[in-house]
């Protein structure tokens, strides 16, 4: 008698403790997005804890460019990469594209969560990386620094879910470039982006994402990056396919330096494939 009323009240305590967890789990908003992009900028959201996410990035050139070029398709800008999440506040991920031979690597570090309850009202991340140029030295003949390929992103990523089918974000961001092209230049770029999705069904998404230049040298020389997009989300997979006036991939390459303009005709026709893998399995009672 006595060992069926241990195994009862053992029993009675975990299934408080457990029942407790669950429901504290249940608090956060997962999924303020599809994925963790919005269109070719970062989402707030990072991969789940335990998965590896291979992207798949790819640019048309602008469809402007007639039918030599087959509207775009003679020209393209790529970019593969691979990240990591650790857990459920950590991702790290490595990548290379075409443009200038970049290699890039970042963080993103989850702050915040936004809670069902209302006690958080917001999801807050941070998102930093490098970039290396590898493009070899156009001229030898003078002393070259290594420093003078690198560049840099910082941005926190400011987001709420509004329920199931709408969700927003505000991107604070500060660009910084070692080498510029003319003492003009701004080696710091700041600019002020956000991103809205709309979810149609289960699996699909509309999103929009712009991001306004606030440095005044930049904004003479480039456009705002405005992009318009679908994401299909399927098991193990999301395909994203957008229209944008930014042919660069990377936030150093298409944030400060869009030269394309939607009223121009300078679109560029993309699409993002990401495939995930479980690495870590969960832990369970």
């Amino acid at each position: 008698m006595r060992k069926y009323l241990i195994l009862s009240l053992a029993f009675f305590i975990a299934t408080i403790v457990f029942g407790q967890e669950e429901k504290e789990e249940n608090k956060f908003v997962d999924n303020t997005f599809s994925g963790t992009r919005t269109v070719i900028g970062q989402a707030v959201d990072i991969a789940p804890n335990g998965e590896m996410h291979m992207d798949i990035q790819h640019h048309f050139g602008p469809v402007n460019s007639g039918f030599y070029d087959l509207f775009g398709f003679d020209q393209a800008a790529t970019r593969l990469g691979v990240h990591y999440s650790f857990n459920d506040w950590l991702a790290v991920g490595i990548g290379r594209t075409t443009i200038e031979k970049t290699w890039d690597g970042f963080l993103k570090v989850r702050i915040l969560r936004q809670k069902t309850d209302g006690k958080m009202p917001v999801s807050l991340t941070y998102f930093g990386n490098i970039g290396i140029n590898s493009l070899k030295w156009q001229d030898n003949t003078r002393t070259n620094y290594f420093s003078s390929r690198l560049s840099y992103t910082n941005q926190l990523i400011i987001a709420r879910n509004f329920g199931e089918r709408f969700s927003m974000q505000i991107v604070p961001t500060i660009i910084h470039r070692n080498l510029v092209e003319r003492e003009i230049d701004d080696n710091d770029v700041f600019t002020l982006g956000g991103a809205a999705s709309v979810k149609l069904s289960k699996v699909i998404y509309l999103n929009l994402e712009y991001h306004y230049i606030l440095s005044e040298q930049t904004a003479k020389d480039f456009d705002n990056s405005l992009s318009l997009g679908i994401d299909i989300k399927t098991a193990g997979h999301i395909f994203q396919f957008f229209l944008t006036n930014s042919q660069g991939i990377i936030e150093q390459h298409f944030i400060p330096a869009t030269k394309g303009k939607w009223t121009n005709g300078d679109i560029h026709i993309g699409f993002n494939i990401v495939r995930s893998f479980t690495i870590k399995q969960k832990d369970y009672f």
